[in-house]
C-alpha cells in the first residue's frame, strides 16, 4: 500500500467517527494541556528564582576565604596534630592556611582567572560624620585603583581609588541621621556626597579600659550604581590607607606574608569557568563561595520539580491512553467484516497494522494539538492572573513583584505534542496486532 493512499484512508476512517474520536481526544487534551502547564510553571519559577540570583551577585565572581588544615585527634594522651597543607603557600603552625600574597600569585595562576584583588576589613569601631549627621556602614580596603577591576559600574563620580579618597555604595546616604534630632524632626535628606569630604572617627580601645580617638578625612569621589547586593552598603578605600588604620589600631605592624588578608575577590573570564576554578581554589585549602553554585542548586532542584509535574500531567496521559486502546479495540470488533475484506483482496498484515496504528496515532496528535493549544493559553492566562495577585500584594505588603508566573519554552508545545503522538501510537499497537493477524475467512463469517 503507498503512504499516501495509507494516510488518506487513516484519515477517511477517523472522520466516518468523528465522535468517537472526539471523546477519546478529550482525554489526550486533557494530559497534554496538564504537562505544557505545570511544566511552564516550574520553568516559570526557575527563571524567576534565577533572575533574582543574578541580581545579587556577580556570577564570575569568587570569594575566596581563608582556609584550615584537618585536625586529627589522638586518643589516650589527649595530644592534637595539626598538618599544615595547602598550596598557596599560605600554612601555619596554627592550622590556618592565609591569603598571602604568595596565595594571589597561585590563585591568578588558575586557568581562566581574570583578577585576583584582596579586600581587608577595619578592625575598629568606626563612626562615619558629614557636617552634623553621622551613619554606618562597612569599611573594606581593597588592593586595586579601580574599582571597574571588580566589575562595578558607576552612578556617580570616578571609580579610580587613591590615598585619601573613597567610594561608596548607593545605600550610604540614606544611613546617615541626625543624633540630635528631635522625634518631630522630619527625616534627614540624603546628602550629596560626591566630591564632598567626610570625616572617619576611629576608636581604640587601650588594654586598661580607657579609649583612643582619631579623626580621619576622606574625599568622596564615586558612588556605585545601585546593585541590590554586598556593595551598596559599603565604602571602599585603598588597602595602604585600611592597612594603616589597622596598624595604629592594633599598635603592630602587619606582615601580609604570615597573615595574609581577610579575603580575595576572584574574577572568572566567564561565568562558566566559575565552579572549576572554585574547586581548584577549594584543592588548594581555602574556602571558595560563588553564587554559581547556589545557581546550580536551584537549577537541579527545579529540574527535578519540572520532572514531578510532568509526571503528574502524564498520568493523566496515560489514562487517554487506555481510552484510546478501548476505543481501537471496538473499531476492530466493529470492522472485522472489513479486514477480512481488506486481506481477501490482497491487504498484507503490515498493511493491516499500519491502518490502525496510524488511527490510534492520529487520535493522539488530534488531542496532542489541542491539548498544547489549551495548555499554552492556559499558562499564559495562570500566568496573568498570578502577577496581577502578586502586584496587589507587593503593593499592600512591598516587596519586589516575580518578572513571570509561567515560561513556556519553545521546545515544550512540540515535545508535548510528539509525546501524545506516541502515547496514541503505543496504545494502538495490542489492537493493531490483533487487527493484523485476524485470518481473513473467520473474519469475513464474523457476525
Amino acid at each position: 500500500m503507498k503512504f499516501f493512499d495509507l494516510v488518506s484512508l487513516i484519515i477517511y476512517n477517523i472522520n466516518r467517527r468523528k465522535g468517537r474520536v472526539a471523546l477519546t481526544a478529550i482525554g489526550v487534551v486533557i494530559g497534554t494541556a496538564a504537562v505544557v502547564v505545570l511544566v511552564s510553571l516550574a520553568v516559570g519559577l526557575q527563571k524567576n528564582a534565577t533572575n533574582q540570583l543574578y541580581g545579587i551577585n556577580d556570577l564570575s565572581s569568587i570569594e575566596v576565604y581563608q582556609g584550615y588544615t584537618s585536625t586529627a585527634m589522638k586518643g589516650g594522651g589527649g595530644g592534637v596534630t595539626i598538618s599544615s597543607s595547602g598550596s598557596g603557600g599560605g600554612g601555619g603552625g596554627d592550622g590556618i592556611v592565609y591569603l598571602t600574597p604568595k596565595a594571589i600569585q597561585d590563585i591568578s595562576a588558575i586557568p581562566n582567572v581574570k583578577s585576583v584583588i584582596a579586600e581587608d576589613y577595619i578592625q575598629t569601631e568606626t563612626d562615619i560624620v558629614f557636617g552634623k549627621l553621622h551613619a554606618y556602614g562597612n569599611i573594606i580596603g581593597v588592593d586595586t585603583s579601580n574599582l571597574a577591576d571588580m566589575g562595578v559600574e558607576m552612578s556617580q563620580g570616578d571609580s579610580t581609588l587613591a590615598h585619601g579618597t573613597v567610594i561608596i555604595g548607593s545605600w550610604i546616604p540614606k544611613q546617615f541621621y541626625d543624633p540630635k534630632a528631635r522625634p518631630d524632626d522630619p527625616p534627614v535628606t540624603p546628602p550629596d556626597l560626591v566630591g564632598q569630604k567626610i570625616k572617619i572617627t576611629l576608636t581604640k580601645y587601650m588594654q586598661d579600659g580607657t579609649t583612643t580617638k582619631k579623626t580621619l578625612q576622606y574625599t568622596v569621589v564615586g558612588m556605585i550604581k545601585e546593585t541590590r547586593n554586598q556593595y551598596d552598603s559599603t565604602i571602599y578605600m585603598s588597602m595602604s590607607d585600611v592597612t594603616a588604620i589597622n596598624e595604629w589600631s592594633r599598635g603592630t605592624r602587619i606582615n601580609r606574608n604570615k597573615e595574609g588578608y581577610s579575603m580575595l575577590q576572584v574574577k572568572a573570564t566567564d561565568a562558566n569557568s566559575v565552579l572549576d576554578i572554585a574547586d581548584a581554589i577549594n584543592a588548594m585549602g581555602f574556602q571558595a563561595n560563588t553564587a554559581q553554585s547556589v545557581v546550580q542548586s536551584v537549577n537541579s532542584f527545579f529540574l527535578v520539580l519540572q520532572v514531578i509535574f510532568g509526571g503528574v500531567g502524564a498520568i493523566a496521559l496515560l489514562v487517554a491512553a487506555i481510552g484510546i486502546a478501548n476505543t481501537m479495540t471496538m473499531a476492530i470488533l466493529e470492522r472485522t467484516k472489513e479486514i477480512g475484506l481488506m486481506k481477501a483482496i490482497g491487504a498484507k498484515n503490515k498493511d493491516i497494522m499500519s491502518i490502525f496504528l496510524g488511527e490510534a496515532a492520529g487520535i493522539g496528535f488530534i488531542g496532542g494539538l489541542g491539548g498544547v493549544i489549551l495548555g499554552w493559553g492556559g499558562s499564559a492566562l495562570l500566568n496573568v492572573i498570578a502577577l496581577s495577585y502578586f502586584a496587589s500584594q507587593a503593593s499592600s505588603n512591598g516587596g519586589t513583584v516575580p518578572s513571570m508566573a509561567t515560561s513556556t519554552p519553545f521546545w515544550l508545545p512540540i515535545f508535548a505534542l510528539g509525546f501524545a503522538t506516541v502515547v496514541g501510537l503505543l496504545s494502538g499497537l495490542f489492537p493493531a496486532v490483533r487487527a493484523a493477524t485476524l485470518v481473513p475467512v473467520t473474519a469475513l463469517k464474523y457476525e
